[in-house]
């Protein structure tokens, strides 16, 4: 028996990534998922093979009509939606004095204005199910800066307090919305060309756990946040990063 079971999931970012990670493990748990994703080729690959329980649908996170597309799959492919994880983002290191505004407006409008309307769209649906979980993907960068990414952490500090708006406005409804703050998970966003397995733990050497961590272990607090096992918890900030934000050494 699954911790999913029955459950109905959009995952945004899901073609690749952590997303991924968090689709494959939904299934395994007993849900059903819409792998939502502007990749197409990868995110319909990634469903094929999760089977009878995922379905692909290109989604453009920023587009208010893909997200009522995205809503309706979900709805007519499967009859509900239980959980919405909000994970698709980017990310673009640039000095403060040189980033342009249409670099700061791509970065926030992916990251934040995503999910403010992803939240939009699933209310009803999760209304009329009596309730559900909204799982925004934060960052360390929600709780401290970082030279270079003043558009980044912009965006994340804003889904910190988009999560705790909707989770105040949305409680009552039945709605439980959190934030989920994964540290640095070698994937695809975070490769350096060259770089052996010894050089991306070492970069994260300082900190507590040593290390880097994996998809795995974000998606089991991901999982903890969509299932009933967090049925009181709502408007929190869920950390999973290896000790970065307990304190510099």
């Amino acid at each position: 028996m699954g911790q999913l079971d029955g459950k109905v999931a959009i995952i945004t970012g899901a073609a690749r990534g952590i997303g991924a990670s968090h689709a494959r493990r939904f299934v395994d748990e007993g849900a059903a998922v819409v792998i939502a994703d502007r990749r197409e080729e990868e995110g319909q690959a990634l469903a094929e093979a999760l089977g009878e329980r995922a379905e692909f649908v290109a989604l453009d996170v920023t587009s208010e009509e893909g997200w009522a597309t995205a809503v309706a799959t979900a709805t007519e492919r499967f009859g509900a939606v239980d959980v919405l994880v909000n994970n698709a983002g980017i990310m673009r290191i640039v000095p403060l004095r040189e980033c342009d505004a249409a670099t700061f407006r791509k970065v926030v409008d992916t990251n934040l204005v995503s999910m403010f309307l992803g939240t939009q769209a699933v209310v009803d649906a999760m209304v009329a199910r009596g309730g559900g979980s909204i799982v925004n993907v934060s960052s360390p960068q929600g709780f401290e800066g970082r030279a270079g990414m003043a558009a980044y952490t912009a965006s994340k500090f804003g889904v910190r307090g988009l999560t705790k708006t909707a989770a105040i406005e949305l409680g009552p409804l039945g709605i439980r919305v959190n934030s989920l703050i994964p540290g640095a998970v070698r994937t695809v966003m975070t490769e350096r060309p060259g770089w052996t397995d010894e050089q991306y733990d070492e970069a994260y050497g300082m900190y507590p756990l040593g290390r880097m961590g994996r998809a795995d272990e974000i998606s089991s607090v991901a999982v903890f946040l969509a299932s009933d096992q967090s049925s009181f918890c709502t408007g929190g900030d869920f950390v999973a990063d290896g000790g970065i934000l307990a304190g510099k050494p």
